[in-house]
């Protein structure tokens, strides 16, 4: 029952120029959800059935959450949002209830995309023991929507996972899961996208050089990392702000974050990777 009540529909707030780099993916989304929702006379006259589900896989942190969010943002369509864990219940049928309820609501809600995120923790590989009968059943449930006699019109899955390994190989054939999209690290270029990105607007002193901290100082940093590294650099700027001046009698006007606030949010961001590593 408490998974049921985690079930909404939003509306999203993100958009394609919010979120640095992975323009394949971001075309692929354009392509088989964007495109089809903004034009459907014309897909219709081509014969062009959009894709029932598409895969998104990589590391923690490199954009998967907001890819789905900006397809439907774009696309003018709801979004349905559920984490694979808040489904497994130990209740017998509560999970494939849950998975139905989604299905069920998204429909009503058409045009809509169902974004199932972790979903390697509901639908694991089956046959994995005594313990996988609740997956199992959450597998085969998830399979029935997807193909079901009554067609999914104007519902998108799309899934994430950190762990595509371990997915049922059922779920990624196609007509289900038509598209896997692996999101790698991002490379420099991606990373100076991404500093761009979570910097317009923001008052950077003259001494700050994006490319080098996407060349040099954060490599092998996820979209995530590079978001948290501004935003600790622009805390640490005003931080130095207040502390050096009466914020009552200043103008802010010579408010600036500097590049030394930047390698210190660096150093800091690694510190804590390294804590939580330990």
């Amino acid at each position: 029952p408490s998974a049921i009540r985690e079930v909404f529909t939003e509306v999203p707030d993100v958009r394609w120029t919010d979120i640095g780099g992975l323009d394949a993916a971001k075309q692929i989304l354009k392509e088989s959800i964007e495109w089809p929702s903004l034009h459907p006379d014309l897909f219709r006259r081509a014969g062009v059935t959009p894709p029932r589900g598409i895969m998104l896989y990589g590391p923690p942190g490199v954009g998967k959450t907001l890819l789905a969010k900006a397809a439907a943002t774009e696309s003018g369509v709801n979004f349905i949002s559920v984490k694979g864990p808040a489904l497994v219940s130990r209740w017998v049928g509560e999970t494939e209830r849950a998975v139905r309820e989604i299905f069920h609501k998204a429909k009503l809600a058409s045009p809509c995309i169902i974004f199932l995120d972790e979903i390697d923790s509901i639908a694991p590989r089956r046959g994995g023991g005594e313990a996988s009968g609740v997956t199992d059943r959450a597998i085969a449930q998830l399979l029935t929507e997807m193909d079901g006699v009554e067609e999914l019109k104007g519902v998108t899955v799309l899934a994430a996972t950190n762990r595509i390994d371990i997915v049922d190989a059922a779920l990624l054939r196609a007509g289900r899961f038509d598209f896997l999209l692996e999101l790698p690290m991002p490379d420099a270029d991606a990373r100076l996208a991404i500093f761009q990105v979570h910097t317009t607007g923001k008052p950077l002193a003259a001494d700050i050089d994006l490319q080098s901290l996407a060349d040099a100082d954060t490599i092998g940093r996820s979209g995530a990392d590079i978001e948290l590294i501004c935003k600790k650099a622009s805390i640490a700027a005003i931080r130095e702000y207040l502390a050096s001046r009466d914020p009552d009698l200043e103008s802010v006007e010579g408010f600036a974050i500097r590049a030394d606030h930047f390698r210190a949010a660096v150093r800091e961001l690694g510190a804590d990777r390294s804590e939580t590593v330990i």
